[in-house]
């Protein structure tokens, strides 16, 4: 019963998708999930990486490369790259 959506179906589907959003949105939506999995993708990639290397033993990691770490910019994105600090627990109590 709900196994094939056929051609229809689909059309149908895709008509609901536009009058809920708008077709002014929809492009805006698409661009920023493609931004989203880029990072997504490039941020995986890093940890992947990253798990490799603290695998083989090099030595003591600079004190550069473990206070700070670039986060570069997905294609066509209007920002640049740029230098973000670790997290590190501030808070008086």
């Amino acid at each position: 019963m709900f196994g094939r959506l056929g051609a229809p179906e689909i059309i149908l589907i895709l008509v609901v998708i536009i009058l809920l959003f708008g077709a002014k949105k929809l492009p805006d939506m698409a661009r920023s999930l493609g931004k989203s999995a880029r990072i997504l993708k490039s941020e995986a990639k890093a940890m992947k990486d990253e798990s490799k290397s603290s695998s083989t033993p090099a030595g003591p990691p600079s004190t550069d490369e473990s206070s700070q770490r670039t986060i570069q910019a997905a294609p066509g994105d209007v920002t640049s790259s740029r230098p973000v600090s670790e997290p590190t627990d501030t808070t008086k109590r």
